[in-house]
This record gives C-alpha cells, sequence and structure tokens, in this order.
C-alpha cells in the first residue's frame, strides 16, 4: 500500500500515465548497502522530466538561444517504496496532475521490470524569465500539450 499525501487512490493514480522512460541502474548509483543511493533518484526522475519536456517540444524552446523562458524547480519530492540494485531495469513514468498558469505539478511513478513500484514522486515546475526572474504564462499552445498529457482530467491550479 503506497502511502504519499498526494495520492488519492493508487490503483486509478498509477493507471493514467501516458508517458515513460527507461532507467538502468549503474554500479556508481549504488550505496555501500549495494542499492541505488536516496539522492540519485532525483537524477531519474530529472532524466525523465526532460524526456518528457522534450516529447512535447517544450525543452527544445527554452534551451534554444534567443528564449528568455527557463524552467526551474520550485519543489521536489520522493517517497522511497522498495530497495532498488544494481543493474535493474526501471520504467520512470511521468505524467501533469494539475496545471497552473506558469506551473505544472508533475507526478512520479518509478517502476521495476515486474511493475512493482519502487518510488513514487511529484514536483512544481515553473517557467520564468532569464531577464527577471518572474513566472511567465503558459501560451495557449503549450497549455494544449501539457494537458494532453495530465492522464484524466484537468484540474487548474
Amino acid at each position: 500500500m503506497v502511502k504519499a499525501t498526494y495520492i488519492d487512490h493508487f490503483e486509478t493514480w498509477q493507471k493514467e500515465f501516458i508517458f515513460s522512460h527507461p532507467i538502468k541502474v549503474r554500479f556508481s548509483e549504488t550505496d555501500m548497502f549495494g542499492h541505488v543511493n536516496n539522492t540519485v533518484v532525483f537524477t531519474y526522475l530529472e532524466e525523465a522530466r526532460i524526456e518528457f519536456f522534450k516529447s512535447l517540444g517544450l525543452m527544445q524552446y527554452w534551451i534554444e538561444g534567443d528564449s528568455d523562458l527557463i524552467p526551474v524547480v520550485a519543489d521536489l519530492q520522493c517517497d522511497y517504496l522498495s530497495q532498488t540494485f544494481f543493474d535493474e531495469k526501471l520504467e520512470v513514468k511521468v505524467k501533469v496532475n494539475k496545471l497552473g498558469s506558469s506551473s505544472v505539478d508533475i507526478h512520479y511513478l518509478v517502476q521495476k521490470q515486474n511493475g512493482k513500484p519502487a518510488f513514487v514522486g511529484r514536483g512544481t515546475i515553473v517557467q520564468i524569465s532569464k531577464k527577471t526572474g518572474k513566472p511567465v504564462g503558459w501560451t495557449e499552445n503549450w497549455r494544449k500539450s501539457l494537458l494532453t498529457m495530465i492522464g484524466k482530467e484537468c484540474v487548474d491550479a
């Protein structure tokens, strides 16, 4: 039973993911006890989040030379559900949970090959101006793209 405050009903929640990214645990990511170091999981979430944004075209837009906009992580959390070891293959699933005017609340599900959840997480990403440091709202096109990845009826924040 998963007990994370941001998940109401785990079975329903896990079915709502549309995007996934594979990860293979490298030896350097394990600690002296032989399992994935707790800080490494945030790197897995970052890698999957970047691939998620690439799939929408957002990452390419943000890293263009003339773009003033960048994504920043406002908060990020992870709940550890089972130990994970060297050479295990993981699937990091990503979905939009809530879409704000300039932010997006993203949920993560990291599953082992047998489908068992290893980690769950969530985080808020805010689109800001590099020049001012202030939030910048999503364009209508970006809103539509993000809403296609929500996996359930959208809840605007």
